[in-house]
């Protein structure tokens, strides 16, 4: 795949030192290895949530399923830490896990029943898809039939299950600092690593599409 260096370099004459070694430093703690998939989210501060969590411990790409309340998603979520992450958006719950299991990913389903493995006893060997449902609904049964895999956090009070924005914060902090001592290939291609500085590169800079014009004549 042709990658265009030159564009790379002209743009990044925009942005500071400080920035480009940030971009840097972040990216060689980013993972496609171990990824996120959102199930019929209703509550829009929860997806958000989820996403913020994606970009701090390093998860670069978040699958989205809008079944029921994809237009409200598209017209809510803020821009935030979403400009950081790739979001994938599927119509359907099959959709999605085709499309990551055409991927190599396993399917894990995040749920307190079906006997679940405890986080504590989950490594991640493979590439894996956390699917998390809503709280009080759960995962769908397209996910639970499909799942090769299931995860759950220990608890020891009255609650039966958490928030999916705390359950994510807290499965995804676990897992990304095992994934990150272990020997599997968790980072980044060199490719994508500068695939993903070009694309922050642009977002970081005021007018980019009349700077590009002006590079390409």
């Amino acid at each position: 795949m042709h990658f265009d260096y030159d564009l790379l370099t002209y743009l990044e004459g925009f942005v500071t030192e400080e920035r480009k070694q940030r971009f840097l430093d972040v990216l060689s703690k980013r993972t496609r290895f171990l990824t996120v998939a959102i199930e019929d989210v209703y509550q829009l501060h929860n997806t958000s949530a989820v996403i913020r969590s994606c970009d701090a411990f390093g998860v670069q790409n978040v699958h989205v399923v809008e079944d029921r309340f994809g237009k409200r998603l598209d017209k809510n979520i803020a821009m935030g830490a979403e400009q950081w992450i790739d979001v994938h958006r599927y119509q359907t719950t099959d959709e999605c896990i085709t499309t990551l299991k055409e991927g190599g990913y396993e399917i894990i389903a995040t749920t307190p029943h079906n006997n679940s493995n405890l986080l504590s006893d989950f490594k991640v060997t493979s590439k894996t898809a956390l699917f998390f449902g809503t709280e009080k609904e759960g995962l769908s049964e397209a996910v639970l039939q499909k799942a090769d895999g299931f995860l759950k956090i220990p608890m020891v009070g009255f609650s039966e299950s958490l928030n999916i924005s705390v359950s994510a914060a807290i499965i995804l902090q676990e897992l990304l600092d095992d994934l990150r001592k272990s020997k599997y290939p968790w980072q980044l291609s060199e490719l994508e690593v500068l695939e993903k500085k070009l694309d922050w590169t642009k977002k970081s800079i005021n007018d980019v599409e009349g700077i590009i014009a002006r590079y390409l004549e």
